[in-house]
Formats: structure tokens, sequence, C-alpha cells
């Protein structure tokens, strides 16, 4: 008796000739995952002997494609899925604004219309061919390029296209708008994966930062220290190396008169005539040391303010903006227009660089002086621990925040004083303090021609510095000729300084150490009037009146008050750690000497 048989199993996908002799292999993949229709696999085999085989393959390898989840699930185009990537990114307004500009410019023209399920490595290939190739993505006929798109007379401006490369930054940064909006694509299983990976964009642009040497920094402080609240403007990004936007969010509230600390909190952003505040860019709060100088700066600035604010009759409130064109605080500089005006101060003076740079003459002059990068990292807001900064500036030298911040401002251009000029007012690097003292030695016979400079471990022991700084002043001397290197022996004294007289760096005498007993760490207050105007910590006898009324007469000085004026002042003296104050120190209006 004959096995009764099963059901009949339903034969999965269709193949149909066409009126052309060629064979349809169409496979069920489920419904659209954007349209909710019926998404079919379609495949054409051109007609032959061995069509029919090619075809059962084809219905093979796609039926295996849809079992394993790797068929498009979707005949959603580029342009669809752009769309819903850009409804759904979460980006900053200006950043999803050139997103969104760079895809209705370079990738809605020339791929928007192929299906996401289409994309493959050799289409990306030739896309990202056509973008080196003409920026404008021209059809390779002759036309002209005109200076504007209204009705006008063509002159010189206008003349034959030309092509020109679209630059190799651009091209990476669609690569990453692909990039994000094809990763989504395989979230929302319009794609089983994404064939971004098979695409090759132009590799990253090596960094070269090129900030303005510390020569053209005064030069640009001193041009714009014309206008008081621009020049403190410049010199607060110098000293903090803020972005633009960050300087022009800057409140009252985020600045610590006390203590001498700003709060990076949000930033200002500015897309042609779309503006707006957000966070920063690395999302992060941050804060920064700032010297004395810097925060004595500050504070007239805030008196300028409060006595404009006063003159009109206007309240300034805690949260005003600390640079702003209304005598209220209430609105902020425009990024573009700092920008702008940076661009003209540095136009005049023939020096080529953008008020961006300014962040990496901050960084550069901090690793040259010493500070670790995970330091100079905090300060700029960079992400990663320092990798960032690491990429750009590299040092191995361990300081604090604080040491950054008194480092940086000695290393400032001088504020100049009202009609005189401004000179470069920084303290020599480490390495600069070796080769000096080297330099010494040589001209003095200490160091004869022909003898060899003790091993730059030995330098970097007795000077306290790293083994590179070290090697960076025998360097400094080579490339002056007074010594050269040997191979295995180390650097050798070939001739003595041409020029003793104005050696390159002065030694600064040093006073005679005083009795370590009578000098103690104390803690200053100083009062005006009644009303606090600095706090700092400095060396000194607490008992000694003609050291107090020096540190007093300093603060005064810093403030711009003369020194008659300092019988109006008055100090509080702490031991460092206590609560108590020594005692509180005055200076005698009849005799000028100091009383408690």
């Amino acid at each position: 008796m004959a096995a009764k048989s099963g059901p009949r199993q339903r034969r999965r996908g269709s193949v149909r000739e066409l009126p052309s002799g060629a064979l349809q292999v169409r496979v069920y993949g489920g419904k659209d995952a954007l349209t909710g229709k019926r998404n079919e696999l379609v495949e054409v085999i051109p007609p032959g002997p061995r069509a029919a085989a090619e075809a059962e393959a084809a219905r093979t390898r796609l039926l295996n494609q849809v079992d394993e989840r790797r068929h498009p699930r979707t005949s959603a185009t580029v342009n669809q899925m752009l769309d819903r990537h850009f409804e759904l990114a979460k980006l900053a307004p200006a950043t999803l604004s050139t997103y969104i500009g760079y895809a209705a410019k370079h990738i809605r023209p020339l791929i928007g219309t192929q299906q996401v399920g289409a994309l493959d490595g050799g289409l990306f290939d030739s896309y990202y061919a056509e973008l080196r190739r003409c920026r404008d993505h021209c059809d390779r006929r002759p036309r002209t390029d005109h200076r504007t798109s209204i009705d006008h007379v063509c002159d010189h401006r206008c003349g034959p296209h030309i092509c020109r490369p679209l630059g190799d930054s651009t091209v990476r940064q669609i690569h990453f708008i692909l990039s994000g909006a094809l990763r989504k694509a395989v979230r929302w299983r319009w794609i089983g994966t994404s064939p971004i990976g098979q695409a090759e964009p132009p590799p990253a642009a090596k960094p070269d930062p090129r900030p303005p040497t510390a020569a053209e920094a005064a030069r640009i402080l001193s041009e714009a220290w014309a206008d008081v609240e621009w020049g403190l403007l410049l010199w607060v990004a110098m000293v903090s190396g803020a972005r633009r936007g960050e300087l022009c969010a800057l409140r009252w509230r985020d600045v610590g008169l006390d203590n001498g600390v700003l709060w990076v909190r949000r930033s200002i952003w500015q897309r042609s005539k779309q503006l707006g505040e957000k966070d920063t860019k690395d999302h992060q709060k941050r804060r920064i040391a700032v010297d004395p100088d810097t925060l004595v700066l500050l504070v007239e600035h805030r008196e300028r303010c409060e006595e404009r604010a006063a003159a009109l009759d206007v309240a300034l409130p805690a949260d005003a903006f600390v640079f702003s064109s209304a005598p209220d605080g209430s609105k902020h500089l425009l990024p573009d227009s700092v920008s702008q005006r940076f661009g003209d101060l540095v136009r005049r003076l023939g020096i080529d660089t953008s008020i961006h740079k300014l962040r990496h003459y901050s960084a550069t002059e901090l690793i040259s002086a010493g500070v670790d990068p995970r330091t100079v990292a905090g300060r700029l807001g960079h992400g990663g621990g320092g990798t960032t900064t690491l990429r750009y500036y590299t040092a191995w030298v361990a300081e604090s925040d604080q040491r950054a911040a008194s480092t940086l401002a000695g290393r400032m251009p001088a504020r100049p004083l009202p009609g005189a000029a401004v000179a470069l007012s920084r303290a020599p690097h480490p390495y600069e303090r070796i080769a000096a003292l080297l330099r010494d030695q040589v001209a003095a016979g200490a160091l004869p021609v022909r003898s060899f400079l003790p091993g730059q471990k030995q330098l970097a022991a007795e000077h306290g510095v790293a083994v590179g700084t070290a090697h960076r002043a025998a360097v400094l001397l080579a490339e002056e000729g007074l010594i050269r290197p040997v191979t295995g022996r180390g650097f050798e004294v070939v001739r003595l300084p041409e020029a003793i007289v104005e050696p390159v760096l002065t030694p600064v005498a040093e006073p005679a150490p005083a009795d370590p007993a009578e000098l103690v760490l104390l803690d200053l207050v100083v009062r005006r009037a009644g009303v606090e105007v600095a706090r700092f910590s400095a060396e000194g006898d607490p008992d000694h009146p003609g050291e107090l009324r020096e540190l007093l007469l300093d603060a005064a000085l810093r403030r711009g008050d003369a020194e008659d004026e300092l019988s109006t002042y008055e100090m509080d003296v702490f031991r460092a750690g206590e609560e108590v104050p020594v005692r509180t120190f005055v200076v005698s209006r009849r005799r000028g000497s100091g009383r408690s």
C-alpha cells in the first residue's frame, strides 16, 4: 500500500520569461519598512542557453538573503533616508544646518534618487571621484561662470568655468553624513548591513595649527587696546583659550572675581542670519583659572559696565553678558562680527591668522612652558583626557592648572599704559634659561673650546627639567654655532660667543634669601572704603610693616591707583589656612607708614 503523501509545499519565489527572452526572478521580501507596501526583490537574467540554471541560482540566492535578513527591506531612496535622518538627528543647530546644506548641494543631486539597498562600493568610488573632480558637478560642457545670478552686463568677473575639486575635509564631512544615515537605516531594518564600510574617503589632513608668534600676539594686542573692551576680549581669548562663541556667551555670573575662575558653560552659534545659544562644543562645563593681572582687568571692566549702566539709569543684572554692546549687558556680541573685526585687525598688521588660532597660541605657550597636556586639554575643553591636545601639541611635564594660569600670564604681552608703546614682556622658556647659563659658562671659560657639555640627563637633573628640555637648550646653542653634536660623545664647544655685551637673556638679579623663620605664606584681603577689591596670597613677614606696605601698594597699583591714595586702603593679614586675621594693616596719612 502506497504511503500517503504530505501536503504539497508552495514554491517560494517565481521565475517568468519576459518578451525579450530574458528571465525575471522575483522573491517576496516582506512589507516595505517605509511605505508598508509589498517589498519584492527582483533580478533579471539575460537570455542564453544557461538562463534557466542562472535564474534558479538567483532565486536561491535571493531567498537566502531574505532568510538571513540581509536583503533590503525597503525601496526607499537616499533622499528619503536623509529626510528621516535629519529629522531625528540630535546635533547642534549650526552643525545640523551645515549638514543639511552639504546634503542639498552635494548628495541629493548626485545619488539622491538611488535606492538605499543599491548602494555599494563601486557607486561610492564613482561618487567620491565626482566630488573630487568638480565642486559644482558640471556636465563637462563649456560654460560661463557669472558673478551674479541676476541680469547684468558681464565684465572681467565673469569668465569660463574652471572645475575645482571639493576639499578633502568637505568630502570627509559628506562621508560622515552618509555613514550616520546608513547606520540608522540598519537600525530601522531598511537594510541588513551598511555599505559605507566599502567606501574610501580621503584621509584626514595632518594637524598644522600655525598659531601667531609671541611677537605677533604683542602687535595684535597693541592695536586692539585702542578700544579697551576689544583689547580685553582678545586678552581673555589668549589667556583662557576659549572659543569665540564661548567668549560671546560669557556672563558675569560665570566670572569669579573673588577666586579668579571663569566658568565656560554656554556658547553662541551663528550661521548666516540664524543665531542662538547652545552647549559648548564638548557639551561639558569647564572652569578656567585666571591670573591676578587678568582678574584686575576684569574687575576694571565690571566697574566700567556698572558706571555706564548707572549713567543711563539702568541696572546691570548678574546674568548680563561680559562683552556686550548694550548698556545693561542684555545683548551678546555676534561671533561672525568678532571674527570679521579680528580679520580686519590682522590684515592691517599684515599677520596671517584667525581668532580661532588664539586657542592654538594659548595651548602652544602652555605646552612650551612645560604644562602637562591633560591640564591644557582641560582649559581648552578637549575630550579624551588630552588625546586631541597631544595630536596637535606634544609635551610631557606635569603642572597644575593654577601653575598654567600664572605661566601663561607671564608670557602675555604687556598691557600698554595710556600713550605708551607696547613691548613684549614674557618670561624666558626653561630651555632658553639653560642655554643662557651654558652660554655664559662658555664665555667665562668654564666650558673651554673643544670641551664637551655635560650629558643631557645631568643637565636635566641639575635644572629640574625634562631631558627633552635640556636637549632643546643644546639644539639652540648648536643653531647659534657655539657647539656641534659629536656622535657618541655629545655636544662639543667649537667657539666663543661673538658678543657678550648684551646677552640674549639678561639674568635677573635675585634678592638675597631671607631668613626662613621670618617668611610665611600669607592670605591677604584688601579693601578700599570698606569694599573688598582684591584677595591674593604671598610670602612675607606678618610682623614687618615695610613688607606689608609693599604688598598693599602693589595691590593698589594693580588697580590703577597712585601711591598717595594708599591711605584709603586697608588689608587683613591671615596666616595661610587660618580664618582669624593676624592683624589689619593700614597706612598712616601723616607719615605714609603702616600701622596695625
